[in-house]
């Protein structure tokens, strides 16, 4: 089940969100979908989910126009909104009951034994919602979503407020969806995106600035200047390190320092006779590995945030 997205533009007034924005999800296919904060990734999801229109452009699911009014495409979409809303006064099953008779599902009590196995909620089924963990709230939000069984499935923030457990709860059984369905996520968790996600789209300011595998943004080469991982038996001062020639940035971290050098320049045979002229140990010493977290950066640093 493919999606395909042709030059979506979306203004709100005179407020462009979206730019002309194209590209595709094959099947089978787990796509981050990240941004900063009002780059347009919740107007994309929308849109693509049919819950909101285009301004100009249009979605496709398997060659079917995507559109708030078109409710026949929609049986293919599963979609979680940003902040999981959810009637809290609702029991689980209850809640489940509703969202399949919506979708005038057959074998309704069968589809939603199987949501409940798939989404871990069996001891949790006869609770209200309100009563639920944030992570069990999310689980009800995925199942929601899926019992219809479509073939494409779009998470918007799906692990907002989760804490470590609950996180890699969702995690897994977002890799286990994966395995069916065509999956896109966003989130502002960069080591999620790394855990689960073979692509990555990342847009700002309305516009897409890359779009690759994951492998294909952490191989980017986003500077020509050295960074390295530095550690010393004893601390010394930021403006110490700064004054060495060669320095662009000293900051600390964690226990260590950061130390950034000019462009092309290799700064190790300095900082040993930095330490050598102040009395200091060295203990550990490597080059900073590139992260998801920093192309983000460069990228919507670069492009305008």
């Amino acid at each position: 089940m493919n999606v395909e997205v042709r030059n979506i533009t979306r203004l709100y007034g005179s407020q462009m969100a979206l730019d002309s924005v194209s590209f595709d999800i094959g099947k089978g296919e787990l796509v981050g979908f990240l941004g900063p904060n009002g780059a347009g990734k919740t107007t994309m999801m929308k849109i693509i989910a049919g819950v909101l229109n285009p301004t100009r452009g249009d979605v496709r699911v398997n060659g079917s126009l995507v559109s708030a009014e078109n409710t026949e495409v929609k049986r293919s979409i599963g979609y979680l909104p940003e902040n999981n809303p959810l009637y809290a006064d609702l029991y689980v099953m209850e809640s489940l009951e509703i969202t399949a008779g919506i979708y005038r599902l057959r074998n309704r009590k069968r589809r939603i034994a199987e949501m409940i196995e798939i989404t871990g909620l069996g001891n949790e089924k006869h609770k209200k919602i309100g009563a639920l963990s944030k992570g069990y709230r999310q689980r009800v939000g995925l199942a929601q979503a899926l019992v219809h069984d479509p073939p494409v499935l779009i998470l918007d923030e799906p692990a907002t407020g989760l804490d470590p457990n609950q996180l890699e709860e969702i995690r897994n059984l977002i890799r286990e969806i994966s395995k069916e369905k065509t999956v896109m996520l966003s989130t502002h968790i960069m080591q999620e995106v790394e855990a689960v996600c073979g692509r990555v789209i990342i847009i700002n300011n309305g516009k897409i600035v890359a779009d690759g595998s994951t492998d294909e943004l952490l191989s980017r080469k986003l500077s020509d200047n050295q960074i390295l991982i530095v550690e010393f038996d004893e601390e010394p001062r930021q403006s110490q390190l700064a004054s060495i020639d060669g320095v662009v940035n000293a900051n600390p971290e964690n226990g260590k320092w950061v130390i950034e050098a000019e462009s092309g320049l290799d700064i190790r045979p300095a900082l040993f006779r930095f330490a050598v002229g102040h009395k200091l140990t060295i203990l550990g010493m490597q080059e900073k590995s590139q992260s998801l977290e920093n192309v983000f950066r460069k990228l919507t640093r670069e492009n305008g945030s």
